[in-house]
């Protein structure tokens, strides 16, 4: 049948008073609307009355012909309506424009009203908290009440300028979440108001159809997105117990992994990477914790991930609890690893919450351990030791008791430290020569160059617990001063981070002594508090008590400055009220110097716990004390408490944000960073990008821009884009901030885009903004090789370039030292990780990068980026936690993931044969002259030598002559052998390259304990045998499960057990050991030579007899070992003699000399 021309004459029928004739009009124009709705529109209000009559038999009808002309006039709210009360009329799988463009009109819609609606949950923390929160800043003075909101309300909604962009979008933000509706403008009038229950029930009824045919055709995962951007959790459910039902149907009883585990994986994922609310998200892993508990065997793994999150440490220890009673070997091995995960995802009070929950394994110690406790901690003691009773009296079998003792280890860290500790160790790639250049380029006299190179040394050798190159310059390492002197010894807590068992032996020299009679600098024993609380890093259980009685003993400001930052580190986010209390009682004392530290600390200790006490202490007293440094540690400090709190630190960050102080503002914009860090949360970018270009102060502009970089960081490839015209502002502090968010959030990635925003600023005008490139590019190429990234090398060069430009300005030189060391950082085994292996977010490296960017502020604050180091590793471990010796398969070329070259050390002769080159050419046609007429006069008068005159050019042959010839032979024979080597090289070259070729073959087999980067993962696989592992390896420690237990095993050794037993005793010997009489007093003496002019033969001859009897007696102490010992470690002890001389403004620079020939004196018994 031929369509329709005109509508007219059918128009005509719908004014007939017969209903057929009507209904014959509706379905002839519903058949061909495309053509004529121009003419229908017209006739609108016929139609509409005819669907409003409720007489009319076909009114479903007549909505689908409106829906259609509505939609073609693109009233889309209107279309949708009418859609709706089409009913079953309205064909949802039909193929045409009409119906796709309604369905996702129909979405949206209920999308918008449902999330509205969504009620969140009273039972999460963070509701409990904000009321506390609130009443902080309610009495705040400083604070007008009509900037004060209500804790529930986002910071995007409160009053902002009037020509602010968020201001004409706060009201958007309350109808759809920001991460699923990127486009904002304009969405209010774009979604109809669903004011009837009938439009809703239809809405509904239609979106029940559509996830009905998808759930038939399979399609599960569209429907869970829905589910997820509605947040209506009862859909969820629904759809994942559809999805088992479903699986238990097709599959008959079957073992292995269905579409309902692949479902929760997939909602796992949406709920930790994209879900942006927090209370949202806790609901979510709620839900999905609860339906993995109602699986038969389910995927352990997620669980451990969601009950880190929810920080339900009860739910952990009872799923470590129900793997080990199972008894097996493969859900003991999955314990552990659960154990190994959570270690690397919880803070230090989770952790001992689950610690404390499961069994001791040690009937016989319980007593001694609480007897212990009861000293530090009177509170816990009695439920420890109810605990420890109970657990004698049920008398565990020895296997299981092992069990516990292994998973208590874990998760106190010891293993996983011990474990990092070793890989460091043995596979320590540092290139001292670049180190060494680092040191010859910069002047040490100059403070910021000696610390600059105390900063890569340490960068380079972290957690390798290598310091030779202390021990190797301890004429360079005398030059420390004041605050150098406290760098370069908190230096060796980076350097020997994680080796918690040698740390007090290590330290011993330089610690303040407990009685308070201490001798040396309080620069050095400053230092070593801070070195002792970065090698006890977020693991303090064990330093803690003697760190805080070290800090409450001090009386000088720096060395509670350096406790207060121990204290920080050690104790991250572990809540302790004591801690707390002695921090408050410095910060009061209103001391510029330590005020700073303190603030700092307080917030590390309370991280992330949104602790009302302290941040109202914090608040109250920035706006008491009139010293900058102290505000700003306080600021620091609140930043800290609020880490991840997201919607929690709402209130918070509108007080600081509107506060007069600059430095205040300063602390409420790194108060967004670390709240919502990770999340990519926009409404959080949108403040940062408005206070970045609006803000009055360059210090708030800058931190504005650089907190991008930790909003952002999983999603790296979105930065560049978003920083593109930042960096290039006439602002040098916008730029500069730009350049650190792109380091931050790129850090490892060796992102192109990032790379080609950074070279350009590292030729820019101002020398902090190419410092800030420098430091940026060295944290985006960090292990990256030439084949990974080829500018690498040209990079590496620029670096070194800068840091031997005498030209260049001393802040930009301390920052390319600084990218030497980073981008070798211990040992090139680490890597920076803002999030762990598992996908979480890694707390101490996110705080770590945090605080290392106040090193604008304070140099020492630099040590922090330690914290973000990450081992690049994996490590196989049985059941018995042992090594054993297996390997694994790379299926990529050796060259592409391997380790950079090493320097070649040059020994330059250049600049001689340069000198020589540029004489004056008058003078050697002087020469040339008078030689020549020499030579004439001699020929003249030697008659009888023929054949000397014979073998010349026409100049002649005397003796001159034959010099010359001789000197051209010499050349010839010097260039034929050139020639010889170089067709060596060639050689030699040509058989490398036919090796490379033959390396270069796809597939190779890598040893356990080796550097395998995060991008070489994939490639990893396990060769059938006797160990399979747990879990898809992430890196880190991953248990094999052993097929064969019963076979003997080879195991690989652990090299650092030797070293450090033999080395740690030195160290501690080096203040006051059986040798410490004899260097006494050969210190006298020779400070007394030195003084009379060195010309006393008598007193040098009793300073040899004295040097050589202590070396007979080191000798007689321990023969071999002790003599190894001596000679890893006496270096160590001289060290500390250096670093503990004592540093008196009024004494002038001749008392810096001793420690210089103290040196000598060491140096000499090592040579020996």
């Amino acid at each position: 049948m031929p369509g329709l021309v005109t509508a007219t004459g059918v128009l005509g029928f719908l004014a007939d008073e017969e209903p057929e004739l009507k209904v014959f009009a509706l379905r002839t124009l519903n058949d061909d609307i495309d053509t004529v709705w121009t003419e229908v529109a017209g006739a609108l209000s016929e139609i509409e009355a005819l669907y409003e009559d409720e007489s009319f038999p076909e009114r479903q009808l007549a909505a689908l012909v409106l829906a259609k002309v509505y939609f073609h006039l693109q009233a889309y709210n209107e279309s949708m309506t009418f859609a709706l009360a089409a009913g079953p009329l309205f064909k949802l799988d039909a193929p045409g424009e009409f119906e796709e463009t309604i369905i996702s009109k129909c979405i949206d819609q209920y999308i918008a009203v449902s999330s509205a609606r969504h009620t969140p949950s009273k039972s999460t923390k963070t509701a409990i908290d904000l009321p506390a929160i609130a009443t902080t800043f309610g009495g705040a003075s400083s604070l007008e009440t009509s900037t004060l909101i209500s804790p529930t309300t986002p910071f995007s909604q409160s009053t902002l300028p009037s020509k602010s962009l968020l201001s004409r979008t706060a009201e958007d933000n309350t109808i759809l979440d920001p991460s699923f509706q990127p486009t904002k403008e304009g969405r209010s009038a774009s979604i109809a108001q669903v004011t009837d229950q009938t439009t809703w029930a239809a809405l509904e009824s239609a979106i029940e159809r559509l996830f009905e045919t998808s759930l038939k055709q399979g399609k599960y995962r569209q429907v869970v997105g829905i589910a997820v951007e509605a947040k209506n959790l009862d859909v969820l459910r629904r759809v994942i117990k559809r999805a088992a039902e479903d699986d238990k149907r097709s599959k008959g009883g079957q073992e292995g992994q269905g579409a309902a585990e692949d479902l929760m994986d997939y909602a796992l994922g949406i709920c930790m990477d994209i879900v942006q609310e927090r209370g949202l998200r806790t609901e979510m892993l709620r839900l999905i914790l609860d339906l993995l508990n109602d699986i038969p065997n389910p995927d352990y793994f997620a669980i451990a991930k969601c009950v880190v999150y929810l920080d339900s440490d009860e739910e952990a220890s009872a799923l470590l609890l129900q793997l080990v009673t199972k008894g097996d070997a493969a859900s003991i091995a999955t314990a552990y690893q659960i154990a190994f995960d959570l270690y690397d995802n919880g803070t230090q009070e989770f952790l001992a919450k689950v610690i404390k929950a499961l069994p001791s394994g040690e009937p016989p110690k319980p007593k001694p351990a609480a007897a212990a406790a009861e000293g530090a901690a009177a509170e816990s003691a009695p439920l420890l030791e109810n605990q420890e009773e109970a657990d004698d009296g049920d008398e565990l079998p020895e296997e299981v008791a092992k069990v516990y003792r292994n998973i208590r280890q874990i998760l106190d860290g010891t293993t996983a430290i011990r474990l990092n500790l070793e890989f460091l160790y043995r596979n320590n790639h540092t290139d001292l020569s670049i180190l060494n250049r680092v040191r010859d380029s910069l002047d040490a006299r100059n403070s910021i160059f000696h610390t600059a190179v105390t900063f890569c040394n340490a960068f380079m050798n972290a957690g390798t617990t290598n310091d030779k190159f202390f021990r190797d310059n301890l004429e360079w390492l005398g030059k420390a001063v004041n605050w150098s002197k406290f760098t370069a010894t908190a230096a060796l807590g980076v350097i020997h981070r994680g080796n918690i068992h040698q740390s007090r032996k290590l330290l011993e020299p330089y610690l303040p002594k407990q009685g308070g009679v201490s001798s040396g600098s309080i620069f050095s024993q400053g230092g070593a508090l801070y070195a002792y609380g970065l090698i006890h890093a977020n693991h303090g259980a064990e330093a803690l008590e003697s760190l805080r009685s070290l800090f409450n003993a001090a009386e000088e400001e720096v060395i509670q400055h350096g406790g207060a930052l121990g204290l920080g580190i050690a104790g991250m986010a572990c809540g302790s009220e004591q801690i707390y209390e002695d921090l408050t009682k410095v910060l009061f004392a209103d001391s510029a110097l330590n005020g700073e530290a303190v603030g700092l600390a307080i917030g590390l200790i309370m991280l992330g716990t949104g602790n009302a006490k302290a941040l109202e202490t914090l608040f109250t007293y920035a706006h008491e004390t009139s010293h900058e440094k102290i505000v700003r540690g306080c600021a620091l400090g609140m930043a800290l408490i609020m880490y991840g709190r997201q919607e929690g630190a709402d209130s918070m960050i509108a007080g600081l944000l509107n506060d007069p102080d600059p430095t205040l503002r300063y602390g409420g914009i790194l108060t967004v960073a670390l709240a919502y860090c990770g999340t990519g949360s926009n409404k959080a970018v949108r403040k940062l990008l408005h206070t970045a270009v609006s803000d009055v102060n360059d210090d708030v502009r800058r931190i504005a821009v650089m907190s991008l970089g930790f909003i952002l960081f999983r999603k790296p490839g979105s930065v560049p884009r978003m920083v593109e015209l930042l960096a290039e502002s006439y602002n040098p502090h916008v730029r500069y901030g730009s350049a650190m968010a792109l380091g931050i959030a790129c850090a490892g990635t060796g992102l192109e885009e990032a790379i080609d925003l950074l070279e350009p600023m590292m030729k820019d005008p101002n020398d902090f903004v190419r410092q800030g490139a420098l430091i940026a590019l060295s944290m985006i190429m960090v292990q990256q090789n030439e084949a990974m990234n080829p500018k690498v090398t040209s990079i590496r060069k620029t670096l070194k370039k800068v840091v031997g430009d005498r030209h260049e300005d001393a802040m930009t030189k301390f920052g390319a030292a600084l990218a030497l060391g980073i981008l070798d950082a211990g040992g090139r085994n680490c890597t920076i990780g803002l999030q762990t292996q598992t996908g979480n977010l890694n707390m101490p490296g996110i705080v770590g990068m945090a605080v290392f960017t106040q090193y604008w502020y304070w140099f020492p604050f630099t040590h922090f980026l330690s914290l973000s180091f990450a081992p690049t590793s994996i490590i196989g471990l049985d059941h018995d936690l042992e090594m054993p010796a297996i390997k694994f398969h790379c299926a990529t070329r050796p060259s592409l993931f391997d380790y950079p070259p090493e320097q070649e050390v040059k020994v330059e002769e250049g600049p001689a044969l340069v000198t020589t080159a540029i004489l004056s050419t008058t003078a050697q046609a002087r020469r040339r002259a008078q030689r020549k007429e020499r030579a004439q006069r001699r020929e003249s008068m030697d008659i009888d030598t023929p054949t000397v005159s014979k073998t010349p050019a026409p100049a002649g042959g005397d003796k001159m002559d034959v010099d010359e010839e001789k000197k051209t032979k010499a050349a010839e024979g010097a260039k034929e052998k050139e020639g010889e080597a170089a067709t060596d090289k060639e050689a030699a070259s040509s058989g490398n390259d036919k090796k490379k070729v033959e390396k270069e073959k796809v597939g190779y087999e890598i040893e356990n304990m080796s550097r395998v980067l995060p991008g070489q993962l994939k490639y990893i696989s396990f060769p059938a045998g006797r160990y399979k592992p747990v879990k898809k390896p992430t890196g880190g420690p991953i248990l094999l499960h052993d097929s064969q237990p019963g076979e003997p095993k080879t195991l690989i050794e652990e090299k650092l057990k030797k070293v450090t037993t033999e080395r740690a005793p030195v160290a501690g010997a080096g203040a006051g050991g059986a040798g410490a009489a004899p260097r006494n007093a050969a210190q006298t003496l020779l400070s007394n030579w030195s003084a009379g002019g060195g010309n006393n033969i008598q007193e040098l001859t009793e300073l040899l007899q004295l040097t050589s009897r202590g070396q007979g007696r080191a000798a007689r102490l321990g023969g071999s070992g002790a003599a190894a010992a001596a000679g890893a470690g006496s270096g160590a002890a001289a060290a500390a003699g250096v670093l503990t001389a004592v540093d008196e403004d009024n004494e002038g620079d001749e008392e810096a000399r001793p420690p210089a020939d103290f040196e000598y004196f060491t140096e000499g018994e090592d040579d020996e």
